[in-house]
């Protein structure tokens, strides 16, 4: 096992590989392995795959012997090539590229390196987001940074320019027949300059409560000559494209305007399209590198008030509501201004993350695990309203949002969010408990009333997601010992907490036996441990909040209901190895006598926690181990699966739910042969605090082989849709591995860890401050040695309990 971990490159053979930049709520567009600007993402709506014309950065060399070459800093395209019409001629396919590149993804940082033995240079591409634990704004800003380093690999000086090329889509309406991407309005472009940096603005002629209204800017911070073309010719056919490769390979810069005619062609179409594109000339010397940096930024501050999903029904009158970073900036060109004007801090802090991050002593495929799902918050399946509001999806279809409403039962699993940005996590509990829990204690765990609407109740409540957000609560206090935002949220949450024991609890038993919806999508009837585990977990985490808060009864009742029921339920459910459903109306959609991965999901959200054991030690010990011993596939060939396919085979996974001792129901519930990444997650993190950690990493280390660049994409593990959530329970691998302990309420934080007591370190955050745990054995006194470095907020109010 490999405790140390060093930079993941991926070849350009990993052709799925594509890199999200942007900020949280922002919108996006995506590097791919090639180097290639892909998945315009820039309004509120998914869109993988959408391209824009044009938009490139290229490269032009000039030899001593007069020889010129020019390329687009993008690596080969890989077959198939099979397209009815050809490439499209704004995707410069037809133009040179470099032969091969590699790419290195982390957090916020993006690398491309590009190589080819017939250029006299190679080029490095660094694309940069700010990403800043528990600084939510600095995370959320609308742009992306693009270096281009440029190395001379000769002996001999090398004349060189760097151009960087941007369509103005401010007004995008998809595409037309010949797939030309059609732009409304009156798009313009205007060249600006200002101290330290120049640039395009690009924009359109929009009211400003248009969905279509909005800005983008390229802009660089060039000290070398720089040269503008604002503008491309406006022409019939590809002139301006033409106009455009000529200027660059004669003369290796860019200016306003063009000397070609106007186009005479009888059927020629102009292509009106803005695009703008700035250019910087210089020499370099043998053996020399110069770096051009450039902003890409935009503002689309307006979507549509309300979810544009699948389950809601659609209002009769559309109304929009603005982004929350347009609380922040006023347009794109603002935007890039008060990037540049702080960019040194927010690098050197989002560096300083990620340092942190990569320095924790465990094994790199849970680093990378970890990493790589970070992406999601960046992603379109999280976004901010004006009013600082935090919302998501499940995940995003291709084109579109999947599964609306911040769902209780799957946002249950991450925990990302919570360690990371408290704020917004704890802007959640405000949706769950005070929008969307009505007076009898029903949550309704797909949230409709932030945009006005009533209770969505097509669905019956989620047993699982509504007691998993009484154990959130209770982390999130923990993590911020902020006893007013307990104390605000106690009354509902202790209304919900006790609407189970009559909606799920049919005789009083404290054992749930009822209809219980849970996250599969369907209804579990009798005893399951799934949905009860998670209940004595929130009864656990509720008795804690009530005695803090000298609520004698609510603590009294809870303790009484968790003690009695787990009891029950252990005795029971428990078969010798692990836990199963006792249903006596039998009917499809069960799992009855199976092996569920989520057995004991509640005692995972325990330990993280820190609540302890809700269930027998021995018990959950083998239960756990269990699930791994008879679920985890080292091969899915011979898995027989008619349902949704994430593994496939020669590939490793974890199945939701097998039956080793029976013959498996003929229909089983839905998504039983599946494989989903999250639940992987969560058993993993679990096999950890019972002691089993080859086994963790075994399956951590299936679902990260899965996701190689080749087959799927590294930092996109999907489920129901892209970018999913659950995929964020991830980070409960560092909670487990390092034994993380918080308790805000008493300024102390713990460490407990499970490999590499000798020399070990870890990144850890709380609701204020994160930063790097160290514990080593001093070799004269051999004793152990701890401390935490506080590298965001201050370590005067936060204390290491030994």
């Amino acid at each position: 096992m490999s405790n140390m971990y060093s930079n993941k490159w991926y070849d350009d053979k990993a052709v799925e590989a594509k890199f999200l930049l942007g900020g949280i709520g922002t919108g996006n567009f995506s590097v791919g392995i090639r180097g290639q600007l892909c998945d315009w993402e820039l309004w509120e709506d998914e869109a993988v795959g959408r391209r824009i014309p044009y938009t490139f950065f290229a490269l032009r060399t000039e030899q001593e012997d007069g020889s010129v070459k020019v390329k687009v800093m993008e690596s080969k395209k890989k077959p198939p090539y099979e397209r009815s019409h050809g490439f499209d001629p704004w995707d410069n396919l037809g133009i040179p590229r470099f032969e091969h590149s590699r790419m290195c993804g982390e957090v916020s940082q993006v690398v491309v390196e590009l190589t080819d033995s017939a250029m006299p240079v190679d080029v490095t591409m660094t694309g940069f987001t700010p990403f800043i634990p528990l600084n939510e704004d600095d995370s959320g800003i609308p742009a992306a940074i693009l270096r281009y380093r440029v190395h001379n690999k000769t002996g001999q000086t090398v004349k060189t320019s760097v151009v960087g090329s941007l369509a103005n889509v401010v007004g995008f309406a998809g595409y037309k027949r010949f797939a030309d991407p059609k732009i409304e309005g009156e798009a313009w472009n205007e060249q600006r300059q200002e101290e330290g940096y120049q640039g395009i603005y690009m924009s359109n002629h929009f009211a400003e409560d248009d969905l279509r209204f909005g800005s983008m800017s390229l802009v660089t911070t060039s000290k070398e000559h720089v040269t503008v073309k604002p503008e491309w010719l406006i022409g019939g056919w590809w002139d301006g494209a033409h106009d455009f490769w000529a200027e660059f390979e004669e003369t290796g810069q860019m200016h306003p305007g063009s000397s070609e005619p106007e186009s005479t062609s009888a059927i020629a179409e102009a292509r009106e399209w803005k695009i703008g594109s700035l250019c910087a000339d210089f020499e370099l010397k043998a053996g020399e590198e110069k770096e051009i940096e450039f902003v890409i930024s935009w503002y689309f501050p307006n979507r549509r008030a309300y979810w544009p999903g699948h389950m809601f029904p659609k209002p009769e009158k559309e109304k929009t509501v603005r982004h929350y970073y347009s609380t922040l900036f006023s347009d794109a060109w603002d935007v890039s201004e008060k990037l540049l004007k702080k960019l040194p801090l927010l690098e050197k802090q989002s560096e300083q993350f990620r340092k942190a991050l990569y320095e924790t002593t465990i094994p790199a495929e849970m680093l990378d695990a970890m990493a790589a799902n970070l992406t999601v918050l960046r992603s379109h399946t999280c976004f901010r309203l004006e009013d600082g509001s935090f919302l998501g999806w499940e995940g995003c279809f291709d084109d579109a949002g999947c599964c609306e409403g911040n769902c209780t039962h799957v946002w249950n699993y991450q925990q990302a969010l919570a360690f990371l940005f408290p704020n917004l996590e704890r802007n959640m509990r405000w949706n769950n408990f005070l929008l969307e829990t009505d007076e009898e204690g029903r949550m309704y765990y797909r949230g409709n009333r932030i945009f006005g609407f009533d209770y969505y109740d097509a669905i019956p409540p989620a047993a699982d997601g509504q007691t998993g957000t009484i154990v959130q609560l209770y982390r999130d206090w923990k993590l911020s010992g902020d006893d007013e935002f307990l104390k605000q949220m106690w009354p509902k949450a202790s209304l919900a907490l006790d609407y189970a024991f009559t909606c799920w609890d049919t005789d009083g038993d404290f054992v749930f036996d009822g209809e219980q919806h849970n996250t599969y999508d369907i209804e579990f009837y009798g005893m399951t441990s799934m949905t009860n585990s998670v209940f004595y977990a929130a009864l656990k985490a509720a008795e804690e909040m009530a005695a803090y808060l000298n609520d004698e009864a609510h603590e009294k009742k809870y303790r009484e209901a968790r003690l009695k029921g787990s009891e029950r339920m252990d005795r029971m459910l428990y078969n010798g190895e692990y836990y199963i459903q006792k249903n006596d109306q039998k009917g499809k959609y069960q799992y009855y006598d199976g092996c569920l991965s989520d057995q004991v999901f509640g005692q995972e959200l325990a330990h993280i926690c820190g609540l302890g054991y809700i269930l027998p030690q021995e018990h959950v010990k083998s239960a756990v181990y269990s699930v791994y011993k008879y679920n985890f596939r080292e091969k899915m060939g011979e898995h027989i699966n008619v349902q949704r396919c994430y593994a496939m085979d020669d590939e490793s996974g974890l199945i939701l739910c097998t039956w080793p001792h029976s013959k498996k129901p003929r229909i089983p519930f839905v998504y039983s042969d599946e494989v989903w990444t999250g639940i992987e997650y969560q058993v993993a993190a679990h096999l950890i605090y019972e002691g089993y950690f080859e086994e963790a990493l075994k399956i951590v280390s299936a679902v990260r082989s899965r996701y190689d660049g080749v087959r799927r994409n590294p930092w996109n593990e999907v489920e129901c849709g892209n970018h999913y959530v659950r995929s964020m329970a991830s980070w409960g691998l560092l909670i487990a591995a390092s034994g993380y302990g918080f308790d805000l309420t008493k300024g102390k934080v713990s460490f407990a860890p499970k490999i590499s007591q000798d020399h070990f370190s870890c990144f850890f955050s709380t609701g204020k401050h994160w930063g790097v745990y160290r514990q080593t054995i001093d070799p004269e006194t051999n004793q152990l040695e701890s401390r935490i470095e506080v590298l965001y907020g201050d370590q005067n109010d936060l204390e290491l309990q030994q």
